[in-house]
């Protein structure tokens, strides 16, 4: 299994967006797609709303996207050519326990892109490329965290540079780590495509693939 993670420095900076754009750029790759949501107290990871479960009941949840109507995210994966959709909610602090799960429904898969940052504390994963916004100083802690590990950045802001990432990242991304810049609603760059034919799909096979802990 060859996995690809896809994360992003905050909310709404278009993280699925870029998981539909390699989905369709790539069709042949016969993706896998994966969202991960991850639910705070008191809402249910079954039909995320508050259902009076008890914080150890209903922890997490995992469904297999079918309707084509483009309507949630998953819908979108399956719209973009991806082979098979998942979406996987869990409580906070359960995405440990219901790794089991995931790890089964993927096992047969060939190429697995996952939207998550959070799933780098158990993973391997081929790439992991972050998506960001420079302009918007708002920054998740598990990005924080695992921002040193990624292999490329895709920039929402045109004509930014690394120097002028979000307030106190600059120091934290590798001197070799590629950037490329995609303001949402417009293509991929054609220096990505390289980059995923290069990094992704053309590595030695030899080499470990992306995996996902038990």
């Amino acid at each position: 299994m060859n996995l690809l993670l896809i994360g992003g420095h905050t909310r709404n900076i278009g993280k699925t967006a870029l998981v539909v754009d390699i989905i369709r750029a790539f069709p042949d790759a016969g993706w896998t797609a994966v969202k991960i949501t991850q639910y705070g107290h008191g809402v249910c990871s079954i039909n995320g709303e508050a259902c009076g479960c008890a914080p150890n009941q209903h922890t997490f949840s995992l469904d297999e996207e079918t309707s084509r109507e483009n309507k949630t995210d998953t819908s979108r994966f399956l719209v973009a050519g991806a082979l098979c959709a998942l979406w996987l909610r869990t409580k906070q602090g359960y995405l440990a326990e219901a790794l089991p799960m995931l790890r089964d429904a993927v096992n047969e898969a060939g190429n697995v892109i996952i939207e998550s940052n959070s799933l780098m504390n158990f993973v391997r994963p081929r790439l992991y490329v972050v998506v960001m916004e420079p302009a918007r100083t708002d920054f998740k802690e598990s990005a924080r965290l695992h921002l040193p590990r990624a292999d490329a950045l895709v920039l929402r802001s045109e004509g930014k540079e690394q120097a002028d990432l979000a307030t106190g990242t600059s120091s934290q991304i590798a001197e070799d780590c590629p950037v490329f810049h995609q303001p949402l609603g417009t293509p991929l760059p054609e220096g990505f495509c390289n980059f995923m034919r290069e990094r992704y799909f053309l590595r030695n096979t030899a080499a470990p693939s992306g995996h996902l802990s038990s």
